[in-house]
């Protein structure tokens, strides 16, 4: 049985704090739960309410999120007090998710000067409304490459949550928490927020200099400098392909030693390895955005529709025709 927390001395006058959480179909469940399970605590916590929450969506019965369950909405899409927070939770197929209706109530509110964070891929929704023209924002690692294609006035990092104004986004998952423990600790002290970190047996808190993905290193399960940075450079550089030789020279090293490098550690050579790494950012434009096959081809480097086709089907078992055919491709807003 858990304990009672210390109660801490939190000074707080006013009316508690609301967070409006509108649930997208499909949304990610921990994104959800993590961000108002933060708040819970810190109620308990401060020994009173300093937040008070509500849980709306299209439609105001239900909401279902990508793991099959469903949330009871307490309403639809309402009018809402200027104190209020936004708390879009996005998930999965957040393109058909975000409705005509969504995004109209979105800039309706916005409008009004209300204060709206995107969780996950609800960033995503946020660019579609306008609200995060000329600002700073993240998503999830996976959303990355097709929302660069689709919005080229938003400024698009790879931090684990985006604090720019009123405008809020989150990269998704346990970033939630990060974004929460920081709003707790901007409007009652570090002290409070400490504690609720303590209890969700959070030991490490992330700030908006954190970036979502780990090192090159840990994703490999290699640590070498000199491989990490060629990896880098390949990721950086997947539009315009660069040579191995090049690469090679980047890092001090001869063309025969960079393959020997590849060869020992990952099995493979450079040049397939780069090919793997284009090849799954093809995947993802495919599934994630309206982009044409050619269109996607030339983003991932590749200069002939018909190479890549043949590339792609060689590593997919599929064409890049079918995988869009197959996943029912993104409905327009």
């Amino acid at each position: 049985m858990q304990a009672a927390p210390q109660i801490l001395d939190i000074r707080h006058s006013g009316t508690p704090r609301r967070f409006v959480f509108v649930l997208l179909d499909q949304f990610t469940m921990l994104c959800f739960s993590a961000a108002i399970e933060s708040l819970r605590i810190a109620n308990r916590t401060a020994g009173r309410k300093l937040y008070d929450w509500t849980i709306v969506g299209e439609g105001g019965v239900s909401a279902t999120c990508s793991n099959g369950c469903t949330f009871q909405l307490d309403s639809d899409l309402i009018e809402l007090d200027r104190e209020d927070t936004v708390m879009l939770c996005g998930g999965v197929d957040i393109a058909e998710a975000t409705t005509r209706k969504m995004l109209n109530w979105l800039r309706r509110e916005a409008r009004r000067g209300i204060t709206v964070a995107g969780l996950c891929t609800a960033g995503y929704t946020m660019a579609r409304a306008g609200l995060l023209n000329g600002k700073r924002a993240t998503i999830h690692w996976e959303n990355q490459d097709s929302f660069l294609e689709e919005f080229e006035d938003v400024d698009l990092t790879k931090s684990i949550f985006v604090i720019d104004g009123n405008r809020i986004t989150t990269a998704g998952g346990t970033a939630s928490i990060d974004l929460m423990l920081k709003i707790v600790a901007d409007d009652h002290g570090e002290d409070l927020a400490n504690a609720v970190a303590d209890i969700l047996i959070y030991s490490s808190i992330r700030t908006d200099q954190d970036t979502q993905r780990l090192s090159i290193p840990t994703r490999i399960g290699v640590r070498h400098p000199k491989l990490s940075r060629v990896i880098q450079l390949m990721e950086n550089n997947i539009e315009d392909p660069i040579s191995p030789a090049t690469l090679a020279q980047e890092v001090g090293m001869s063309t025969r030693q960079l393959e020997r490098l590849f060869r020992r550690y990952l099995s493979r050579s450079p040049k397939r390895y780069y090919m793997e790494l284009r090849l799954s950012k093809a995947r993802n434009l495919l599934m994630q955005t309206d982009m044409t096959v050619i269109n996607v081809a030339l983003a991932c480097g590749f200069a002939s529709p018909s190479h890549f086709s043949k590339c792609y089907r060689a590593h997919y078992d599929t064409t890049p025709y079918r995988e869009r055919g197959s996943h029912g491709g993104r409905t327009p807003v």
